[in-house]
Formats: structure tokens, sequence, C-alpha cells
């Protein structure tokens, strides 16, 4: 059984698999930068008072940080 849930959710240490998105209209750089479906991701740090997340994408070593607000629409499945 899969838990899918916002990425903002997850905890620091914690990896899952990006499901979907919540809206359609993310932009264009997500996708670009390895935010995709199927793509394994880690929780690398959170900022204090909903600040942005740090997230590793496994497949291609990349750290990115992105907004909570972000964080929000991207629906993944906890692992």
């Amino acid at each position: 059984m899969q838990n899918k849930i916002s990425i903002d959710k997850l905890n620091r240490g914690e990896r899952a698999t990006i499901d979907s998105f919540m809206d359609e209209r993310l932009p264009a750089k997500f996708y670009e930068l390895g935010f995709t479906p199927g793509a394994t991701i880690e929780i690398k740090h959170k900022a204090p008072l909903h600040g942005p997340i740090c997230i590793q994408i496994i497949q291609n070593n990349t750290l990115i940080a992105i907004r909570k607000t972000e964080a929000l629409l991207i629906l993944a499945n906890k692992l």
C-alpha cells in the first residue's frame, strides 16, 4: 500500500517517489530540474517558519530548494 502525500509533509531524511502534481500549471523548470513522475527524492533540509525545503533528486544527484507553496503541489509516495 502506497502512502501518497504532498512532499511538504515529508520529514528530513525521508525518501519518496514523485507520483503526480496537484496543479498542472507548475512551472516547466520543475520538469527540467528532474521533478517528474517516478523520480526518487530525499528531503535534505527544511527551513524553520515555513521557509524553503531542500530536496535532492536521487537519479541525477541534483540539490534544489523550493518554496513550501510549490512543495504542496507535488504528490509523492513515501518509501
